[in-house]
C-alpha cells in the first residue's frame, strides 16, 4: 500500500507541475485523501476536515444553546490513563442522569474543535430517516429503495428494501477494506476528493453476492442510499431536513458542517463534524427515548426499533440494528455509534450512561481494540454509579 500511495504522490507531484489535466483544488483534495490517516497529520486532518474537502455548514439555529449541566467529576478507572493513550483519545465526554461527569481533551485538542464523526455520522442518518417516517414521507420500511431513487433500478440496490439497507443487509458487493487502495471504500473517497458524484457512484455498483435481507455485511455505501431514499421521499436535501428536524431542536453548541460531493450532496456515511460534547447530546436524547428539553425530537418508538437487534448478524457476535450497533452479549438498551479510528457515541440505558468518544486511534481495525473499547465504557458506566 505504501508504494501505491508513493506513487499516487508521485503523479501528483508531476500534474501540479505540468499544467494538469485536473483542477488544483481536485489535486489537493486527492492529495489529502493519500495523507490524510499518516501518523505525523493524522489529529490535525481529523479536527481540520473543512481544510481538505468540499463542505456545507448546517444552522445550529438562533436559539439558546441546551446547556449540558455538570454533576460531581468521576475517577475514571485507572487502567483508563493508559487507555487513552494507547487508544489516541482526543476528546472523552461521559455523561451520566443527563450532566457530565468527565470531560477531557488530549493531544493538543480542545472543547471547541468540530471533530470528523466517520460512521457515527450513520447513526445521525438514522435518527433522520425516523422523523421522515414518522411524517409519512416514506409509506413503508419495506418499500423498495427504487420507489423513492428509481435512478437505482438496474442496479445492485434494484430489489433491496430500506429495512435491508438499514440493517446493512442489501446483499450489494462492497470492498470496505480501508487499507486496500483499490477497494471500493477506498474508490468511493477519491470520488469524493475529486468532486465527483456519489449518486453515480452508487449507480454504478451492479453486483451482489446474496438476495437482499439474506445476509449481514457492513456496506458503507448503503447509508448513501438511505440518503437518496429521504431526499427522493421529501424533495429536500439531508442537511436541511437535519437543521430543521433535529439540530436546532436540541440547541446544539456549535454548527457542524458536513462534507459533500461536488454536487453538494452531504456525505452523510461519514462526514459529519462537531463537538464531542453535541454527539454525547445525541447520546443523552436517544437515552431519553427521543426526547430534549421536553420534546419529542426523534419518535420513541424508532428510538427502540432502530437501537434492538434486528439484522441477520451471525449468532453470538456483534448484533445490528438501523446503523447502530449492539456488543454480542448486550443487555436491553446498550447501543453504540462507531466510526473509523475511534468514534464512539456509546449509550448504556440500564445505567443511564451515554459516553462520546473522538480519536485518532490507527490500530482501531487491530484484534480486540472495538471490543476492549466497549469493555473500558462498561467500566466507565460502572464507575459513574
Amino acid at each position: 500500500m505504501r508504494r501505491r500511495v508513493t506513487r499516487l504522490a508521485l503523479i501528483l507531484a508531476v500534474a501540479l507541475t505540468s499544467g494538469a489535466v485536473w483542477k488544483r483544488e481536485e489535486l489537493t483534495r486527492l492529495n489529502a485523501v493519500t495523507s490524510l490517516f499518516s501518523e505525523q497529520r493524522i489529529v490535525e486532518n481529523f479536527i481540520g476536515m473543512d481544510g481538505l474537502f468540499l463542505t456545507r455548514a448546517l444552522s445550529r439555529g438562533d436559539g439558546p444553546v441546551s446547556p449540558l449541566p455538570n454533576g460531581s467529576p468521576m475517577a475514571l478507572p485507572d487502567e483508563a490513563a493508559d487507555w487513552i493513550r494507547a487508544r489516541m483519545v482526543l476528546g472523552l465526554v461521559v455523561m451520566k442522569d443527563g450532566a457530565v461527569r468527565h470531560e477531557s481533551y488530549h493531544h493538543g485538542t480542545d472543547d471547541q474543535d468540530l471533530r470528523i464523526s466517520w460512521s457515527v455520522a450513520k447513526s445521525w442518518l438514522s435518527a433522520l430517516m425516523g422523523v421522515v417516517v414518522a411524517e409519512g414521507a416514506i409509506a413503508s420500511l419495506d418499500d423498495p429503495v427504487t420507489r423513492y431513487a428509481p435512478t437505482l433500478t438496474d442496479t445492485a440496490y434494484d430489489g433491496a428494501t430500506i429495512r435491508n439497507v438499514l440493517n446493512m443487509s442489501s446483499g450489494v458487493t462492497f470492498d470496505e477494506d480501508y487499507l486496500d487502495f483499490w477497494s471500493d471504500i477506498n474508490r468511493m473517497g477519491r470520488v469524493l476528493a475529486l468532486g465527483r458524484s456519489m449518486d453515480r457512484f452508487a449507480e454504478g455498483l451492479d453486483k451482489t453476492f446474496v438476495t437482499p435481507g439474506a445476509q449481514w455485511q457492513y456496506v458503507s455505501i448503503d447509508t448513501h442510499v438511505i440518503g437518496m431514499v429521504i431526499r427522493g421521499a421529501t424533495g429536500r436535501d439531508v442537511p436541511t431536513l437535519l437543521e430543521e428536524k433535529i439540530l436546532r431542536p436540541m440547541g446544539l453548541e456549535a454548527a457542524p458542517y458536513y462534507l459533500t460531493d461536488g454536487h453538494g450532496v452531504a456525505f452523510v456515511l461519514g462526514g459529519l463534524n462537531m463537538r464531542t460534547r453535541d454527539n454525547a447530546r445525541f447520546g443523552q436524547m436517544f437515552l431519553q427515548d427521543g426526547r430534549w428539553n421536553g420534546r419529542q425530537i426523534v419518535p420513541a418508538d424508532w428510538v427502540r426499533a432502530s437501537t434492538t437487534p434486528s439484522a441477520p448478524t451471525t449468532p453470538g457476535e456483534v448484533q445490528y440494528g438501523y446503523q447502530w450497533w449492539m456488543p454480542a452479549d448486550a443487555g436491553e438498551g446498550e447501543y453504540y455509534g462507531i466510526g473509523i479510528y475511534g468514534q464512539f457515541v456509546y449509550v448504556n440505558r440500564p445505567l443511564s450512561v451515554v459516553i462520546a468518544m473522538n480519536s485518532a486511534d490507527r490500530h482501531f481495525k487491530d484484534p480486540g481494540v472495538t471490543a476492549g473499547n466497549i469493555a473500558m465504557f462498561r467500566k466507565i458506566a460502572e464507575a459513574a454509579q
